[in-house]
């Protein structure tokens, strides 16, 4: 690699003088899409294999730039009858092929105003551009495979764009606008170089998803014969497992709603907010001004079992348990405390207990269409078995080594995306250049 030196503007910043700067609209030709909803796509194969790229799914889905056919397997399919065989199959109907750019053309906010995907590996596969996206081709071989979903991602490109984007609630951009959009175009070779380069740390980064879901699979099937007692620990093999009802082990409490002027960022004391039983399973992120005026049970006790009280997504969400290990966190509303009335019970064995093994008692109790609440109390009459606390104690020990590798492997990615994410960046605005 070697640094530029001779630049030329480029919006509101440089660009290597030897860079062409063509408008998007005379580099690529758009693609008819299609606005299927979700009601109309499935995850099951379907009989007429077309499959559709939806707009939601390049922001929340798909984890590279590129989306590669082989190793994507969460593209779901047009169902049955939208669109008849005859149709799919003439020459005129717009499938995509290797290359083809899909651009959403809808965000709710303005990070994700035009991110793209590039297609590879389509292989003879019927695809087709989905609601709120935008196809593009290029039309004369100006942009090296590989590369094309990278243009877009050059910062000044990334500024215009949001620049152009129109919207309240939701922020869009058009195909007139999008086409006048200016590209930094390196000369073929260096933008086949780049596009290596980049695809080697993708394949890296895929690799290590891989095993991660490998390693998902086997905890899986780990927590399946060892919470059931289908498999039993070393020293345990005779010791029978006993049949309690919840309310034999827990008393059942609410958390407190706490209203955004206590939250602050100081970290002096620590809260569990209902969402965070969503998306930080079992850590503690938020805090809180002061612990006076909290009713009684919300500062917790070691051992608590943390379960959300409602949701808007799916019922399976209610089925999340988190133990709480610390005295005296702060618990918000909606969150169904579960306090230990007795010495029965570990608390990691119990949380991953009763996320795994209990779902259908938990969900059976669920009651709502839109919004789904679970009320804790409905569930302490619910009855199982467990073996005895040492038990639990070596069996959270043997599933907590599990999650450690899973969590060391997601924190390689991590960093190999942060890498790619920097080396991306200098790339693509020509301050390194590849020999």
């Amino acid at each position: 690699m070697a640094k530029s030196h001779s630049t030329k503007p480029f919006y509101n910043s440089t660009i290597p003088s030897d860079w062409t700067t063509p408008e998007f609209g005379t580099v690529f030709s758009f693609l008819k899409s299609f606005s299927f909803s979700r009601e109309q796509l499935t995850n099951e194969k379907t009989a007429d294999e077309i499959q559709n790229i939806h707009y939601g799914d390049i922001h929340a889905t798909f984890e590279n730039e590129i989306l590669d056919f082989e190793m994507e397997k969460r593209i779901p399919y047009v169902k049955d009858g939208l669109i008849s065989n005859e149709t799919a199959t003439d020459e005129e109907f717009p499938l995509l092929k290797d290359g083809d750019l899909i651009i959403a053309d809808a965000s709710e906010d303005y990070v994700g105003v035009a991110e793209c995907v590039e297609l590879r590996n389509v292989n003879g596969r019927k695809i087709i551009s989905g609601l709120h996206t935008f196809a593009a081709r290029d039309k004369y071989g100006k942009t090296a495979a590989g590369y094309r979903t990278y243009i877009l991602n050059h910062p000044q490109v990334v500024r215009e764009l949001r620049r152009i984007a129109t919207g309240f609630s939701v922020f869009g951009v058009s195909k007139t606008n999008l086409a006048k959009i200016k590209l930094p175009l390196p000369p073929p070779k260096e933008q086949q170089a780049i596009a290596d380069l980049l695809h080697l740390m993708d394949t890296a980064i895929n690799k290590n998803n891989l095993l991660i879901e490998k390693k998902l699979l086997q905890k899986k099937g780990l927590m399946q014969k060892l919470l059931t007692g289908e498999k039993r620990l070393k020293g345990f093999e005779k010791e029978k497992w006993k049949e309690y009802h919840l309310e034999d082990l827990y008393k059942h409490m609410k958390g407190q709603l706490l209203s955004k002027d206590k939250l602050d960022a100081s970290g002096k004391f620590k809260c569990v907010l209902y969402g965070e039983l969503f998306t930080t399973y079992k850590e503690v992120i938020q805090t809180v001004k002061s612990k006076t005026n909290f009713e009684e049970g919300t500062l917790s006790k070691y051992g608590d079992i943390l379960m959300p009280g409602s949701t808007t997504t799916t019922g399976i969400d209610l089925t999340v348990t988190s133990a709480i290990l610390e005295d005296d966190v702060l618990l918000g509303g909606d969150i169904n405390i579960f306090r230990m009335e007795n010495d029965l019970t570990e608390p990691i064995f119990m949380s991953y207990f009763l996320t795994h093994t209990q779902k259908r008692k938990v969900l059976r109790m669920a009651q709502g269409i839109t919004i789904i609440h679970l009320y804790g109390s409905d569930l302490l009459p619910i009855k199982f078995f467990i073996p005895s606390k040492n038990e639990q104690k070596e069996i959270s020990k043997v599933l907590q080594v599990s999650d450690n590798e899973i969590q060391i492997l997601k924190t390689q990615t991590e960093k190999m995306r942060e890498k790619k994410k920097g080396l991306m960046q200098q790339l693509l605005t020509g301050k390194i250049r590849l020999k």
